[in-house]
């Protein structure tokens, strides 16, 4: 158990790194503020929240792509006592206002452009929505009698009047709650259904803060590009929750990130860490790297020894530059990372790892710096944070389902026990996810639980192992592997980027997706066979964070 308050860790960086640049929106340098223009940003919003009548508990929720507003939002309702509850740009009108009303938000921050697809009438808890764009009162409640509106109005003088001798660090005091309290309250983007509302508690983020601190992930005066959704858990956490904590720069990248786009973002920033989901590696692989290495001259290049370190050196080189040329590593996480990639990334000996976690958890429950980092595991069971078990008679080599406990563990889903019931029980959290383990806590993650498919001979078969596989194959942006009367069939979203560089039509495909299916059945198992490749029309529906909603495909 970690008894380190959260709030007095942030009121402690906010006075040591008074001075020193904390958030700036990419594209707009001059939007760059320090940590105590921070730090009174946060003192005016509790001001705000005070007047409003919010007390430490109540909800307040914030919608918007990662700026400012939307970290100083977080930050004051932490620091506040209040409870956060982070609401994913992606999410439709309509699951907003469901989490709106389930979690009964007193006040919401939201982007212009989302507001104008809410209705406020349809929030009764809400007593008033305030623009995270312009710091405006979009809509308040009429029996509320204009009390945010006239707070709004007269912020300014309220908040010289009680920082009569000017707002400095000795202004930085934040109340201290019970560390098991309720601090951010966060709606998960699940693959298998609507999301349910985490609970994570004051320590369950300690717990990840205070293991970002003292692994040095972040440092005083490091430099972070926040491109993850700051409302998913494994951005919040590291791009936001630990940077700050140290004082780090954050510049946040409020756009879709696209690789070219963050390629040139990274250029700029020159981050100290990365922490990406696989996707992003993965295009860059397939579309910069494999034509590179794919080309005959190249492969006559690499089966010579010697030669083939120096190219694999040269490759390694331009892809640090890519990433900005400063960073100790990139961590992936998120999502399983294809294993052709994995495996080229390790042998041209890039600096990453791969971490596992899950918002239930905050989102940390395993990882491993660069250099100690085994291919195909994601990282060890965090040491006397985190503990783990395989549900297997055999853990080590037979998969089982994942279960952990631990600080990191979440409270429950909020106004669900039934839920929580089914994924804690005695103590440990039931992940979902299938795996195996060392006997020092290093876990290898075979696949979710409830995807995996048994076949007529009583295998069991990982679809994601496929899709691994198939995804790296000719003509193949994306795959998703299911189950038909038939046998299994795989879903394929075909790469128009590569047809359109071949000058081929959507009629020449059939024939190289059976030239794919016939590969592909040579080096999978003879239980894991594809029988037929379908092609889909358009991407695969996917969550914030990039995963494919599976359950809309069976």
């Amino acid at each position: 158990m970690n008894d380190t308050n959260l709030t007095t860790i942030y009121a402690n960086s906010f006075r040591d790194n008074f001075n020193l640049p904390a958030l700036t929106d990419y594209g707009d340098k001059a939007s760059t503020i320090t940590y105590g223009e921070l730090a009174k940003r946060i003192a005016r919003l509790h001001i705000l929240f005070e007047a409003a009548g919010i007390k430490p508990g109540d909800k307040i929720a914030v919608m918007g792509r990662n700026r400012a507003t939307w970290v100083t939002v977080f930050m004051a309702t932490l620091t506040y006592g209040a409870v956060i509850v982070p609401i994913l740009a992606e999410f439709s009108p309509t699951d907003a206002q469901h989490i709106i009303n389930h979690s009964e938000t007193r006040l919401l921050f939201v982007a212009d452009s989302i507001f104008e697809h809410i209705e406020p009438e349809s929030l009764p808890k809400v007593m008033a929505i305030i623009s995270l764009d312009r710091r405006k009162l979009l809509y308040e409640r009429d029996d509320n009698e204009a009390v945010i509106e006239k707070t709004l109005k007269n912020l300014t003088r309220k908040f010289k009047a009680r920082f009569k001798k000017g707002f400095s660090a000795e202004s930085i005091n934040y109340l201290t709650r019970p560390a098991d309290s309720l601090a951010v309250l966060n709606y998960t983007s699940g693959t298998t259904g609507f999301s349910k509302g985490v609970m994570l508690s004051l320590n369950n983020l300690a717990g990840n803060v205070v293991f970002g601190i003292n692994s040095r992930l972040h440092y005083q005066g490091s430099r972070a590009l926040s491109f993850l959704p700051l409302a998913h858990a494994y951005g919040c956490a590291f791009d936001m929750l630990v940077p700050l904590a140290v004082g780090t720069h954050v510049t946040l990248f409020g756009r879709l990130p696209t690789p070219q786009l963050l390629v040139k973002a990274m250029k700029e920033v020159k981050p100290n860490l990365i922490v990406v989901v696989p996707l992003i590696l993965e295009k860059i692989y397939k579309k910069q790297i494999v034509p590179m290495i794919t080309k005959q001259v190249m492969r006559w290049a690499l089966a010579i020894p010697l030669l083939d370190k120096a190219i694999y050196s040269k490759i390694r080189n331009k892809l640090v530059e890519a990433f900005g040329g400063e960073f100790e590593e990139v961590i992936v996480g998120g999502a399983p990372l294809n294993k052709e990639v994995e495996e080229f990334l390790h042998r041209i000996k890039f600096p990453f790892t791969v971490g596992y976690g899950m918002t239930e958890c905050g989102p940390l429950i395993s990882y491993t710096p660069w250099r100690q980092f085994i291919p195909q595991s994601c990282g060890q069971t965090l040491p006397g944070i985190m503990h783990s078990r395989i549900d297997s008679d055999d853990p080590e080599t037979i998969p089982g389902e994942i279960c952990v406990s631990g600080q990191n563990v979440m409270l429950g889903y909020y106004k669900n026990q039934e839920a929580t019931d089914a994924v804690l029980i005695d103590g440990w959290l039931h992940t979902g996810d299938m795996g195996t383990r060392t006997p020092d806590g290093t876990l290898f993650i075979k696949g979710r639980s409830k995807t995996m498919i048994l076949s007529a001979t009583g295998q069991n078969i990982y679809p994601e192992e496929i899709e691994s596989k198939l995804n790296n194959m000719p003509f193949v942006a994306e795959s998703l592997v299911v189950e038909r009367p038939n046998g299994l069939v795989a879903l394929v979203y075909p790469d128009y980027d590569q047809m359109d560089k071949e000058h081929l039509a959507v009629k020449d495909l059939p024939p190289l997706m059976e030239n794919n299916r016939i590969e592909l059945n040579k080096i999978v198992a003879p239980y894991e066979k594809i029988t037929a490749i379908e092609l889909i029309p358009n991407e695969f529906v996917k969550t914030p964070k990039r995963s494919i909603k599976r359950f809309l495909y069976k």
